[in-house]
């Protein structure tokens, strides 16, 4: 999968279930060349800030990214660093 197949993905997966009011994807895979698990998906890096973290824990907000992905976590995904924020984090500048 390439780099912009992968964001996309990622984009359109998380997109459809959190309705994001901000979202910013990187890829990393970059600097995980080489590394064993590289070969079966992408790392990436995502802020994302949805209604739907309002009140819930950074535990129940990775849930949510993560089972928004569905299969994108079998065959596009290897790694994903999350930040998750509430509209009233994200206008206080609250990074994870």
């Amino acid at each position: 999968m390439s780099t912009a197949q992968g964001i996309s993905g990622v984009r359109a997966a998380l997109e459809a279930q959190l309705a994001p009011l901000e979202m910013h994807i990187e890829d990393e895979g970059e600097a995980h060349r080489g590394h064993p698990g590289a070969r079966e998906g992408g790392h990436f890096r995502v802020r994302i800030v949805s209604e739907r973290f309002r009140g819930l824990s950074r535990l129940e907000r990775h849930r949510l990214v993560y089972g928004a992905l569905g299969e994108l976590r079998a065959r596009g995904v290897h790694a994903l660093a999350i930040d998750a924020l509430s509209p009233e984090e994200a206008a206080r500048g609250r990074k994870l």
